[in-house]
């Protein structure tokens, strides 16, 4: 069926007999929602146009089949043609690492299978893509796993570094790739966008080092760091292989994490995990579109469900798209025509929002009432975080346009868009599956001690849909914390002490000494005891490249039961 203005190009590689996707994966994990960028950056545009007109679809393109013919024999663990795993592990060709820390991750993976089937789950929305743009460059198909260690597929994933995405770019580098950011749109979270960045910046990496591990490491630490490892290690006669460098120990687990889930992938029994078969077809579509329409109503038309389409979207930062320029989205395969079909046949309004220059000192909650929303929605809508009545400056705001049926669409967004994986202090959290207190303490910028002190946490053990009370810092903690994390005095022992004081009002976390054994790394004594590892290297005044060597005694804080 054609329509106007569109074609669509189905791909070679579904071959008759083989199954597709479903065009929705179980959508009950809380990672696959949208984000709202919480530093926008205005855009000084008005898009009075935004109501009119049929959305005009250029193009409907599935994504492109791989140049490479999948002639590869077939053996006992399944078809390459059929079975995407199968595929990606006929192509491992990255070396392995003769260290501990590879068996040390394998334990990590295997001790979390819930939290490794989420990820897994996530990662079949985005696998046959980043396959094939991998294979294209002749790349070890390991490198398609790197989201795995990244960001475990999450594509709202948001580091303290800022960085985003599966892929995680810091916002530089993500300029340099050429990954736009700005008010409307986060480049760095798109996928097919920011699969092309990553890819570019490792074969930059590889020419530089002719190394994947090295490359890998660069990717991790930056070139200039690897760089200048590399030049220590020669100036002293000393080998300059990944093992063999002085690195953070973020970066030294890094590739040995990439190797295990590797081996996951080839003995998944071994970690408890479940793989199936993954069909070694594309999952999704992608539509160049030239007008503006609302996110819930672009979900609405392809007929999937919000947390859906906002994971194959994740880069639009406002409930609306923006089509200044062609804009693309990415849908289910099978659901491309359906789109097309319904929008076709849609004569209501596309969006329901309208941009609003808003200026500096005018009171958020007159705007509000202005055009019928509350204050609360409004803030959500433009992520404006905080108590602040009025804008500290000039900025661009979404407000709703004339009343239509996409009201109640508009709400559902932005009460998704609020559940992030990322919850402010300040409030209760629920228990997902896969969390641990440590997870837990780590979204929320707490400590495991503090959360157990404020819950009468006897142990560190927390059951799926628990409910934790998180309670807000006082600024006299956070005026410690912040000190702790540059550095500065007092000594970072008594600034641990002094924050389980001051936020829980009971006696201080318990101390012991942990004495440093052979082939001990500051990650595993972490994992040991149950804490985070910038808590140990805070708490023991160790830098990111302090080393620990036999013999060394390591204070740690563990939450003393009530």
């Amino acid at each position: 069926m054609r329509f106007p203005s569109l074609h669509l190009t189905l791909i070679a590689s579904l071959l008759a007999g083989i199954g597709y996707l479903p065009s929705a994966l179980a959508a009950d994990d809380p990672t696959q929602v949208a984000a709202i960028n919480p530093d926008p950056a205005p855009v000084a545009e008005n898009n009075e146009e935004a109501d009119d007109g049929p959305a005009a679809i250029i193009s409907i393109d599935s994504a492109p089949a791989t140049a490479e013919p999948l002639l590869k024999a077939i053996d006992s663990q399944g078809d390459p043609q059929r079975d995407l795993w199968q595929r990606i592990r006929v192509g491992f060709s990255l070396p392995e690492l003769d260290t501990y820390l590879v068996r040390e991750n394998e334990e990590w993976y295997a001790e979390r299978p819930e939290y490794t089937a989420r990820m897994l789950e996530r990662s079949k929305r985005y696998l046959f893509y980043i396959v094939q743009e991998v294979e294209k460059r002749g790349m070890p198909t390991e490198i398609a796993l790197l989201p795995m260690i990244e960001s475990a597929f999450n594509p709202q994933a948001y580091s303290r570094a800022k960085a985003a995405g599966i892929w995680q770019f810091i916002p530089s580098t993500g300029r340099t790739f050429g990954l736009q950011q700005n008010w409307w749109v986060d480049s760095r979270r798109d996928i097919m966008a920011a699969t092309g960045a990553a890819l570019d910046y490792l074969q930059k990496l590889h020419d530089m080092f002719g190394d994947w591990p090295l490359a890998l490491a660069a990717y991790n630490w930056g070139e200039g760091s690897v760089s200048r490892a590399i030049a220590k290690n020669e100036a002293k006669g000393l080998p300059t292989d990944y093992l063999s460098l002085r690195m953070p120990s973020e970066t030294a687990q890094y590739v040995p994490r990439l190797l295990a889930v590797k081996h996951l992938l080839q003995r998944p029994q071994d970690f408890n995990a479940d793989l199936g078969v993954l069909p070694n077809t594309p999952y999704f579509a992608q539509i160049t579109t030239t007008q503006h329409i609302d996110v819930a109503l672009a979900a609405r038309l392809a007929e999937v469900p919000l947390q859906e389409f906002i994971s194959l979207n994740p880069h639009y930062n406002r409930p609306i798209i923006n089509a200044k320029g062609p804009a693309t989205l990415l849908l289910p395969v099978d659901k491309a025509e359906v789109f097309s079909r319904n929008l076709e046949g849609y004569k209501k309004p596309l969006v329901s929002w309208k941009p609003y220059q808003g200026k500096r000192g005018e009171r958020l909650d007159a705007i509000a009432s202005r055009y019928g929303i509350s204050t609360a929605h409004l803030k959500q809508a433009n992520g404006i975080n905080g108590k602040g009545k009025r804008l500290a400056h000039n900025q661009m705001l979404l407000v709703p346009g004339a009343a239509s049926e996409e009201t109640l669409d508009r709400t559902h967004f932005t009460q998704i868009a609020a559940d992030t994986d990322t919850p402010r202090a300040g409030h209760s959290y629920t228990v997902r599956r896969g969390d641990s207190l440590g997870s837990i303490a780590r979204k929320l910028h707490v400590s495991v001690a503090q959360i157990k002190s404020w819950n009468r946490l006897k142990s560190n053990k927390v059951a799926l849909n628990q409910k934790l009370i998180i309670s807000a810092p006082e600024p006299a903690t956070r005026t410690a914390a912040k000190a702790v994390e540059r550095g500065t005095k007092p000594a970072s022992i008594k600034v641990a002490q002094q924050v389980a004081k001051k936020t829980s009002g009971k006696k201080a976390p318990k101390q012991t000494n942990y004495t440093v054994r052979r082939g001990d790394t500051l990650y595993g004594i972490a994992q040991r005891f149950d804490v985070e590892m910038d808590d140990l290297r805070r708490w023991n005044r160790l830098s990111a490249r302090s080393r620990l060597r036999p013999g060394d005694k390591v204070t740690v804080y563990l939450a003393k039961a009530d």
